[in-house]
C-alpha cells in the first residue's frame, strides 16, 4: 500500500530526474514528442563514462561519414556545459527562432546542429546551472527545434551517468547508443558503467569506439601505443559487444578542429560503425 502511494505521486516532471525511474514500478513514460516539424528516422546517442576520452571527436566523425554516404544528419549538442560541436564546424552565429520553434544552425555540409552555444550572448559565458534546469534545455534542443527530416540525429552527450544522459535516454526516442573509450586501465571500469546505464535503461548499445588508440609514426608508420595497450577488444568480449573502430591521435583532424574545418573532414576509421548503422 506505501509503495502504491509513492508511486501515485509520481509525475513526469518528477521522475525525470529520479535516479530510480527506470526500475520504477509505475513504468512511466517519459518520452518527449518532437513537434510536427521534426521528422528523425535514428537518433543515435554518444556517450562515455569520463570525461577526456574524445567523444564529441567521435559524433562528428559519425555524423561526418554519414553525411558522405548522402544521409542527412543532425547534431544534438547535449553536452550543455563543455559545448565544442559547433566551433568544431565554424559556426558562430546565434540560432534564430519564430513562434514554431528555434532552427538548428546549417554547417557548411548541411549538417544540422544545435548547442546552448548558439543561444548564449558569448562563447566564452560559462554555462552555470543546475542538473534541473540543464536536462530541461536538453529535451527543449529535442521538442523546440524545427529539425525537418533527418535521416540520423547524433546525440553529443555528457560523460558521466548523471542527470542529462538520464534525460536523454528518457526522455528522446534514442534507437542506439555508441559508447567511447580509450587504451587506459581505468577505462575499462568506465566502458562497463556506460554500458549498464544504457542496458539498464533498455537502449541497444551499438558498440564500442576506442579513441587516442595508437599514434602512427609519420615516417616508420609504427603504431605506438601512447596510452598504454590498447584493451578495447578485451572488454567488448567480455561485454558481448562489437568493436566499432579505434581512432588515432590523427594530427590531420586535430589540425581540422583548430581551423573549424570539421565539415571538410574524411576519414576511414569508423568505417565499421557506418556498416552497423545503415
Amino acid at each position: 500500500m506505501e509503495e502504491q502511494e509513492k508511486n501515485s505521486s509520481c509525475s513526469p516532471e518528477s521522475c525525470s530526474s529520479c535516479e530510480h525511474a527506470s526500475s520504477c514500478p509505475s513504468k512511466m513514460d517519459l518520452k518527449v514528442p518532437a513537434n510536427e516539424y521534426t521528422h528523425v528516422k535514428k537518433v543515435i546517442g554518444v556517450v562515455s563514462g569520463k570525461g577526456g576520452v574524445g567523444k564529441s571527436m567521435v559524433t562528428a566523425s559519425l555524423a561526418r561519414m554519414m553525411r558522405e554516404q548522402g544521409y542527412s544528419v543532425g547534431i544534438l549538442d547535449a553536452d550543455i556545459t563543455g559545448p565544442s560541436i559547433p566551433k568544431m564546424y565554424g559556426i558562430h552565429e546565434h540560432a534564430v527562432g519564430n513562434e514554431l520553434g528555434m532552427f538548428p544552425c546549417i554547417a557548411k555540409d548541411e549538417t544540422r546542429i544545435m548547442s546552448v552555444n548558439l543561444l548564449l550572448d558569448s562563447e566564452d559565458t560559462p554555462v552555470i546551472w543546475r542538473g534541473p534546469i540543464i536536462a530541461g534545455v536538453v529535451k527543449q534542443f529535442w521538442n523546440e527545434v524545427l529539425w525537418g527530416d533527418l535521416d540520423y540525429l547524433f546525440v553529443d552527450m555528457p560523460p558521466g551517468t548523471g542527470d542529462v544522459p538520464l534525460t536523454v535516454f528518457q526522455s528522446l526516442p534514442v534507437d542506439s547508443v555508441v559508447i567511447v573509450s580509450s587504451p587506459q586501465d581505468l577505462v575499462q571500469m568506465i566502458v562497463k558503467k556506460a554500458y549498464y546505464m544504457a542496458r539498464q535503461m533498455d537502449i541497444s548499445i551499438l558498440g564500442i569506439v576506442e579513441n587516442f588508440s595508437y599514434l602512427e609514426c609519420p615516417d616508420c608508420k609504427k603504431k605506438i601505443s601512447v596510452f598504454g595497450e590498447s584493451r578495447v577488444d578485451e572488454i567488448a568480449k567480455e561485454l558481448n559487444i562489437d568493436v566499432l573502430g579505434k581512432m588515432p591521435i590523427d594530427p590531420k583532424l586535430a589540425e581540422m578542429v583548430e581551423q573549424e574545418k570539421f565539415y571538410e573532414v574524411h576519414h576511414e576509421y569508423l568505417k565499421d560503425a557506418i556498416e552497423k548503422l545503415i
